[in-house]
């Protein structure tokens, strides 16, 4: 009987997130209309363990649909512009009314802690307040938008107090002036000040999308800013993926290391894209998350750990720790989130214009995309920089793979005398090589 738990083994994995989540301080959007759907519930418990993990939160939300619904309740219709309405009196009671009552009922489930809840034993101090100062959108395109208003300050240093001291900071879509007047204000734009402000470790936006897809409809891991804006320009103007996109390419170029696009949707999302190494949605970042570069000292261990199943199965020759550190100049890596999941090495043979190129290899789950030839294209243009004329490859079982790549069945006389006299007859490992142009 099998009697394994299989969360164990997903919290085992999650361990390296959690340590490296302590003490980060992550801004959160979650749009109103997860509110309105009813996830509001299970969004506060995630929030709530997130807090007990030692994680510093920002939480901003929105209120759009909750406003629309009391607005047309009220029979009031808004003059609306890309998405922004035209906030005068009628339409600011409302907005205010709204977010006052949104505020308190995150405030109300926040503090829930009774014993058959998910927050049993949970202490959370929730603080809101003028935190957000602002300023008149003005006019626009000739129409005045009245107390719609956009960002003029995030106080960061209180927002940081209230934090040092383990409060959960709540920031509703509105922003006072030194007038003292309240305005109604974008709730991404918002979040991205307020993550600017905080120098935060992720911008996290909620909305209805699960993230960008490529052409084919696949769901696109990671994306710079450079490669996000085209998206941004053709969306429509006040769209939630125009807000979303324009604050998390505003926040990746202004410091924010990384912004998640997620959808509220998915009951799994928050914790999927904050805990597992690949995620669950798109993310927006100046660095890259996954990326392939010369090899270090401090990957031995990864490189280790990448290759022992291979070398188990008899792919790979077995490379010992020292022989690792001896040839670490001659590998590259891809470092995929502080994981080593793939490798290659460039032996160059002195007194020859020869090269080996050894220990090609992908983790078993991170296969089937094209890590492999990237890294045996570096190597090849690292091989030409030298001005080598030919590289050779010993394999037992991928000889096909490299064929498709250039290579082709050579012997052993082909073999710098090094090699060949080091060759392993017993292994059999069939000679492929390929000429440099």
């Amino acid at each position: 009987m099998d009697t394994r738990f299989p969360f164990v083994d997903w919290f085992r994995n999650a361990s390296p997130y959690i340590n490296a989540h302590r003490g980060r301080t992550f801004v959160i959007l979650i749009e109103g209309e997860a509110m309105a759907s009813g996830r509001g519930e299970q969004l506060i418990q995630d929030l709530a363990l997130l807090h007990t993990l030692g994680v510093r939160l920002v939480v901003v939300f929105g209120t759009r649909p909750q406003v629309q619904e009391a607005l047309t309740t009220a029979g009031v219709e808004p003059t609306r512009i890309d998405g922004r309405w035209v906030a005068d009196r009628a339409v600011m009671m409302h907005v205010e009314q709204v977010a006052a009552h949104q505020r308190l009922w995150l405030e109300a489930r926040l503090s829930l802690g009774l014993p058959s809840t998910p927050l049993h034993g949970v202490e959370l101090s929730v603080i809101s307040g003028n935190l957000v100062t602002a300023k008149p959108l003005g006019v626009r395109e000739g129409v005045d938008f009245d107390h719609g208003g956009e960002v003029r300050r995030v106080r960061a240093s209180a927002i940081e107090g209230l934090l040092e001291k383990g409060s959960l900071v709540l920031l509703p879509p509105l922003g006072f002036s030194s007038t003292g007047e309240v305005f109604d204000l974008d709730a991404a734009e918002v979040a991205q000040h307020a993550a600017v402000a905080l120098k935060a470790d992720k911008l996290i936006l909620l909305g209805e999308s699960e993230g960008l897809d490529d052409e084919c409809g696949a769901l696109l891991r990671q994306l710079s800013p450079a490669e996000a804006e085209p998206r941004l320009n053709a969306a429509l103007p006040g769209s939630e993926l125009a807000r979303h996109l324009q604050a998390a390419c505003t926040a990746a170029r202004q410091g924010v290391a990384r912004t998640h696009l997620l959808s509220w949707r998915n009951h799994d999302a928050l914790l999927g894209e904050l805990f597992t190494r690949d995620g669950v949605g798109t993310m927006i970042t100046q660095h890259r998350y996954e990326q392939l570069r010369p090899a270090t000292l401090n990957d031995v261990t990864g490189l280790l750990e990448l290759l022992e199943p291979l070398e188990r199965r008899g792919m790979l020759v077995a490379r010992s720790r020292e022989r690792l550190e001896h040839d670490i100049d001659d590998y590259m890596v891809i470092e995929r989130d502080g994981m080593v999941i793939g490798c290659a090495a460039l032996h160059v043979f002195p007194d020859t214009r020869i090269a080996e190129l050894a220990c090609v290899a992908v983790h078993d789950s991170y296969r089937g995309g094209e890590r492999g030839e990237s890294l045996v294209e570096a190597l090849e243009r690292r091989a030409r920089q030298r001005g080598l004329s030919e590289i050779f490859v010993l394999t037992t079982h991928t000889a096909h793979w490299f064929v498709e790549r250039g290579f082709h069945a050579a012997s052993l006389d082909d073999l710098p005398p090094l090699k060949r006299e080091a060759y392993n007859h017993a292994r059999k490992s069939k000679v492929l090589v390929k000429a440099l142009a």
